[in-house]
């Protein structure tokens, strides 16, 4: 009897030596970005006071389908890459489905997630750059946790502003950061403009992502030789997270399965994009007709239930406007602990992949992210992300539906971190002390209005 083959592995040789980017082949591409000083579709050299000049490039690339991974980056990424591809026996077994369950472990990267995927790339491009210091947010902390190291590696100095309910909750989180030799302040601060307005406003506000973004972009721009990095939404982070899909590709040929519904969990899209992306391209091509499922928070529903229209990437308004799905810039979300999910918006890409059809969205209450991922580590022994659970929830879901229809599905979905540095939220939900949060039409309907 052949053995059965729990983890796909790759060499080191086999990391892939370009990015994939999907519009450059995409039917519509997505609306342009729009300088909101001018008013005029954003330029690169509009993007070049906050960004390294070949991210600004790979930004605004709606040609090229392929672009290279600098050797540099290439070799840091073997302190990880690849990274395993796993056959969910034990979750296979407890669902009792037809289904083949497969997922992409992200979390073995050292930082615990895939952040450092464009972590990497974007302090090497800096680096060249002559830039010698970083602004970053984060959120649940996986971002800050990646740059920090990222910044680290590359000899770089950085400042993380991290959500302050994140920033009391996960403690451990900053220690890395710190540990990393980055300096972390809770958002909203008084060491910014927009964090001193917004705690003017309101004293007791425990942060959001739009509001850690405002202060990371003014002290970038104030400070000389200072850059910003954004660790999701927009287009180079995509682009740089296509590394997960397109290992998978060549680990999924290996097992001799091709999935039918791909599955990550959204909260600006990096990870979804990753692992999605370079698998859609066959269904761009009319090859393959692969579902692609976003799995989102239902308390942050910007693909579920938000509106498709320009916005602000951040809460004060310093970004481009982006076209894209949005639950509104002034959007608070609960204090989940799927900090990561917190964000009122999708990329632009994503957003227009929706519009057309072309993915799907879900969204998945608090507390069933947290029976998914329990179910998960019992059966597959890695604690996730709470982020990670969203992906999870979903999987099951289709799993279950293939189960009911006695069809066999072959489902990929993204690991995108583990839950080890997340425990303080498990200890909450096992202890009964977590909720559902709902939104009703009418408070989205008021932040979609708000000025």
């Amino acid at each position: 009897m052949m053995e059965k083959r729990k983890k796909i592995m790759l060499p080191e040789t086999e990391i892939p030596t370009k990015w994939y980017n999907v519009v450059a082949e995409m039917k519509h591409k997505p609306q342009p970005m729009i300088n909101p000083g001018t008013k005029e579709p954003l330029k690169p050299e509009d993007l070049y006071p906050l960004f390294a000049e070949e991210l600004a490039r790979q930004e605004l690339n709606e040609t090229d389908a392929w672009i290279d991974i600098p050797e540099e980056v290439r070799d840091k990424y073997k302190i990880y890459r690849p990274t395993p591809l796993v056959r969910a026996y034990g979750l296979e077994k407890a669902l009792d489905t037809p289904a083949h369950i497969y997922f992409k472990n992200e979390s073995v990267s050292p930082v615990g997630s895939h952040k450092l995927n464009s972590a990497l790339p974007q302090a090497y491009y800096n680096k060249i750059d002559g830039t010698t210091n970083l602004t970053t947010e984060t959120g649940a902390g996986q971002w800050g946790t990646a740059l920090s190291f990222a910044a680290k590696t590359f000899g770089l100095e950085l400042a993380v502003y991290m959500v302050k309910i994140s920033y009391e909750q996960k403690p451990y989180r900053r220690s890395l950061m710190q540990t990393w030799g980055a300096q972390v302040i809770a958002s909203p601060s008084m060491s910014t403009k927009a964090g001193r307005k917004i705690l003017t406003d309101h004293p007791t506000y425990q942060g959001s992502l739009g509001t850690a973004i405002s202060e990371a972009i003014e002290l970038a721009m104030q400070t000389p030789k200072c850059k910003y990095a954004l660790g999701s939404v927009l287009n180079h982070v995509s682009l740089h997270q296509t590394i997960i899909g397109l290992e998978a590709e060549k680990q999924m040929e290996l097992a001799g399965e091709y999935p039918d519904i791909i599955i990550a969990c959204f909260g600006g899209g990096s990870n979804f994009s990753g692992i999605s992306f370079p698998f859609l391209r066959h269904n761009l091509s009319g090859e393959k007709s692969t579902r692609f499922i976003a799995a989102e928070p239902a308390s942050c529903p910007k693909l579920t239930r938000g509106h498709f229209q320009y916005d602000f990437g951040d809460e004060t308004g310093y970004t481009p406007l982006i076209p894209m799905y949005t639950l509104g810039h002034k959007f608070a979300p609960a204090n989940i602990h799927a900090g990561g999910l917190r964000y009122h918006g999708a990329g632009s890409i994503v957003s227009q992949l929706l519009k057309d059809k072309q993915i799907e969205a879900v969204d998945i209450d608090q507390l069933d992210s947290f029976e998914a991922g329990i179910l998960f580590a019992r059966t597959e022994g890695i604690v996730p992300a709470p982020e990670s659970n969203h992906a999870i929830a979903a999987t099951i879901r289709e799993a279950l539906k293939a189960k009911e229809e006695g069809t066999k599905k072959t489902i990929l979905f993204n690991l995108s971190g583990h839950g080890l540095i997340d425990m303080s939220a498990y200890d909450q939900y096992l202890a009964g002390d977590l909720i559902n949060y709902s939104l009703s039409d009418e408070d989205i309907k008021k932040s979609l209005e708000a000025e």
